[in-house]
């Protein structure tokens, strides 16, 4: 589970139960965890981010070191890591030792590696081996958001003895991933699952192997979060089991990360779509020269794509000079190209994403994209040729005698470049993801710097065509 991120205003429960916190930590601090026990850990977690940041270690403290491990794992990341850096290393060594083993490793990679190998060393050995261990795996692999806090029985046990060895380890130790128990073979392979109730309501005498499902769906140590969120949406699982190559179960992830990955890939996919880097931490919490890189970089790409806007107008200079009528509807028709472009990358990100479509599947979204541009161009057309018309009857406006022409040089304008928007905007991110590149980097800006620059040259090609011997 990954900690939260929360602001202050948004906790008015915690901004009003902090003062009286406050004030027992400062009269009888041995009260506080009895006082606090019936809090969920979220909430004593939202307290700890409305006190003074020099009392949150004295509330960590008070608490017990399993009780404020619960709360460090809902902590705001920063203030996590300055609460372990603050401490000396075996009181942070202790808190972490109680803390999840994904948590517990997703806390130590966000510390100075210093610290974090200070606090890694003074760990319990079990735990130390099981923390190398998963910081070992690559950064957003299975193996890195996997807990191994689950239950697994053998699959030839029975289902009394099952039931009884469900219950010691409920007795003994927390395990995260308690409703859902796996079957393994002898030699740790999964091999089946069942739900906490399947085996509650199994008839006595039954083997294991009798209840549990044998399609199991699994993910390797090396699956990526794609993999993980598409296995989970697919299947609705609460729990996904991790696998090393030989299928020997070694851990879940389970539906609280998972559910983590689907915000924080919203949210860059969203960032990203607005044309600038993804940001690392949240708005607020990004320093301000930092905001400004992510925002530059992409937005000095754009204005440099949007110069070439300038070149193609000046390459048509003499002909808008001649009929600066022509000059009118330029906003008009870059502006449409723009918005196909814009709808259509919006539409095939998100379904690459979710893997409605694949890379394989680009003609066939190739062909669905180029009627529709063409209809669409075609029934904005019919709007343009309606509007220079009409204004022209009823005399707010002065085309001059060929209105027509005009009319219909707006009209195919628009059918083209719409056209063209709407496939450079589906075909893009297939481009994007078949050399290695996130399809968000797509964003409807750069699609519409793209078509902008085109949608001149198709514009004005058009007039020339059209308009020769009229206004030209």
């Amino acid at each position: 589970m990954m900690a939260k991120k929360r602001r202050d205003d948004d906790l008015p429960i915690a901004a009003l139960l902090a003062p009286d916190i406050l004030a027992l930590l400062q009269e009888a601090p041995d009260e506080v965890a009895a006082e606090t026990e019936e809090m969920h850990p979220a909430d004593l977690a939202d307290v700890a981010e409305a006190i003074p940041r020099d009392q949150v270690v004295a509330l960590l403290n008070a608490l017990g070191a399993e009780r404020a491990a619960d709360v460090l794992e809902y902590l705001d990341e920063e203030l996590r890591s300055d609460v372990l850096e603050t401490m000396t290393t075996r009181q942070a060594a202790q808190l972490v030792t109680e803390m999840t083993p994904d948590d517990r490793a997703y806390a130590l990679d966000e510390l100075e590696e210093e610290v974090a190998d200070e606090i890694l060393s003074a760990l319990p050995p079990e735990q130390q081996r099981e923390t190398e261990q998963m910081l070992a795996y690559e950064e957003d692999s299975a193996g890195r958001l996997m807990t191994t806090e689950f239950v697994s029985v053998p699959s030839s046990q029975r289902v009394e003895d099952a039931l009884a060895s469900v219950r010691a380890i409920a007795r003994i130790g927390r395990k995260e991933a308690m409703y859902t128990i796996y079957s393994t073979d002898d030699a740790g392979r999964v091999n089946g699952v069942m739900s906490l109730r399947e085996l509650l309501a199994a008839p006595d005498g039954a083997a294991v192997s009798d209840v549990a499902w044998s399609e199991v769906v699994t993910v390797t140590v090396h699956a990526g979060r794609e993999e993980i969120v598409e296995r989970t949406s697919k299947y609705d699982l609460v729990a996904v089991p991790v696998v090393d190559e030989n299928m020997r179960l070694v851990g879940v992830v389970t539906v609280d990360d998972v559910i983590d990955i689907v915000q924080e890939d919203a949210t860059e996919d969203v960032q990203k779509l607005g044309g600038m880097e993804a940001l690392d931490d949240p708005y607020i919490d990004t320093g301000f020269f930092t905001l400004l890189r992510k925002r530059a970089s992409w937005l000095t790409i754009l204005f440099i794509g949007e110069m070439f806007t300038a070149v193609a107008m000046g390459r048509f200079e003499g002909e808008i000079q001649r009929a600066a009528v022509l000059a009118l509807f330029v906003p008009l028709i870059i502006s449409s190209g723009g918005n196909s472009g814009s709808q259509a990358t919006s539409l095939l990100i998100r379904a690459l994403a979710l893997r409605e479509v694949r890379l394989r599947d680009w003609w066939r979204v190739a062909m669905r994209e180029l009627p529709s541009g063409l209809l669409l161009g075609a029934l904005l057309g019919l709007i343009g040729f309606a509007r220079i018309e009409l204004w022209q009857a009823i005399g707010a406006s002065d085309y001059g005698t060929g209105h027509i022409l005009l009319a219909m040089t707006v009209a195919i304008s628009l059918i083209g470049v719409v056209t063209f928007g709407t496939l450079v905007g589906a075909m893009l991110p297939f481009m994007l993801k078949r050399v290695g590149l996130d399809p968000a980097s797509a964003s409807a800006p750069l699609v519409a710097t793209l078509v902008d620059v085109t949608g001149l040259v198709i514009y004005f090609t058009v007039a020339l065509l059209m308009l020769r011997g009229t206004y030209l």
